[in-house]
């Protein structure tokens, strides 16, 4: 008699949830047949619980950490921005001016395909060029941030004369809305979020606005004289003053949900904002971050904060057990165009 087991039937894979919406586009379509396994269901996870979130009538904030603006993330976030899939944005000083760099600079713009194998002495010929490196592009000095500057200046010594104060972006949107620049762009002005969500009067958070590269101009011209009062431009706990008085107004009628690109300040910054409102402002009956997203390649490890998984979040009081929580352990560059093209249905 044969004790052979009857080989069991294969367990089929759990089909996507139902309420998510179908992909109508190639690339959606494409993405939601291969993308099935590991940080690549992930990410159409995350998608498909973006695009409920905004269907149930929730608003999205988005954070752009690392360079994602020299990556021409634009091509893809600039339509999320017009379409209304974004309702605000933090974001590190160096994205909020590569964008204007690259709408004004490209054609100036070098890759570097081999960057890895670079010398010192290949390096420091791209500085003798005044060629700033990132990663495998380079960002010409005279062209895209000496052209930016000087535009720039003329708007801050015109505030610093009047005695008006501006955020870092104020000042981007008034030179972008003004058409300083329109003859100068050289990519199609579609390219560009910041010149989107400067149409749209979209709110932005630029938290640490002093370590990029134009804030330390401004300290420069601060310094020389050509600037009398250095807090003309506005930053740091004035962002913060703002950023709660808007979370307040916003989630009073909508769910707002945190969409993080990379790490560091420019998510740290915002993310707190909400236990600030409930520890330090006693407003316990402000809403916690409705839907949390982060892509990253910090690894989870003692002390990481970019790599820490968002269950960690609930301890400081910033996520709900209930919040839906995504990570997505991979490259944005690659990462975020896919998902927006999932929320955009391309």
């Amino acid at each position: 008699m044969s004790t052979t087991a009857t080989p069991a039937a294969p367990r089929a894979l759990p089909a996507r949830a139902p309420w998510a919406p179908s992909p109508t586009g190639a690339v959606s379509a494409f993405v939601r047949h291969h993308f099935r396994h590991f940080n690549a269901a992930a990410l159409v996870d995350a998608a498909e619980a973006y695009n409920t979130h905004l269907a149930s009538g929730g608003k999205m904030f988005v954070t752009l950490a690392g360079a994602m603006s020299t990556a021409e993330l634009g091509l893809s976030l600039a339509e999320m921005i017009r379409q209304d899939k974004i309702h605000g944005i933090s974001c590190t000083g160096a994205n909020l001016e590569e964008d204007v760099f690259n709408l004004v600079a490209h054609d100036f713009y070098e890759r570097v395909p081999h960057y890895r194998d670079l010398t010192p002495a290949d390096e420091q010929a791209l500085l003798d060029r005044h060629m700033n490196r990132v990663t495998d592009t380079c960002i010409p000095e005279m062209e895209a941030m000496r052209r930016i500057e000087t535009v720039v200046l003329e708007e801050w010594q015109k505030a610093d004369a009047k005695g008006e104060r501006l955020f870092p972006h104020e000042f981007m949107y008034r030179i972008l809305l003004g058409g300083k620049l329109r003859d100068s762009y050289q990519i199609d002005p579609k390219g560009s979020w910041l010149l989107a969500a400067a149409e749209k009067k979209l709110p932005i958070f630029v938290p640490g606005w002093e370590d990029a590269t134009l804030a330390n101009m401004y300290a420069g011209h601060c310094i020389e004289g050509h600037i009398r009062n250095v807090h003309t431009v506005r930053t740091g706990i004035e962002y913060m003053v703002k950023l709660a008085e808007w979370y307040t107004e916003l989630t009073a009628k909508h769910s707002l949900g945190f969409f993080q690109v990379g790490g560091g300040i420019a998510g740290d910054f915002p993310i707190c904002v909400v236990p600030m409102l409930h520890q330090d402002l006693r407003r316990t009956q402000v809403p916690l971050w409705g839907y949390f997203c982060q892509i990253s390649d910090s690894t989870t490890s003692y002390g990481s904060y970019s790599g820490a998984v968002p269950n960690e979040k609930i301890t400081w009081g910033k996520l709900a057990m209930d919040t839906p929580k995504f990570i997505i352990e991979s490259d944005a560059s690659i990462v975020a165009p896919l998902v927006f093209a999932m929320v955009l249905g391309w």
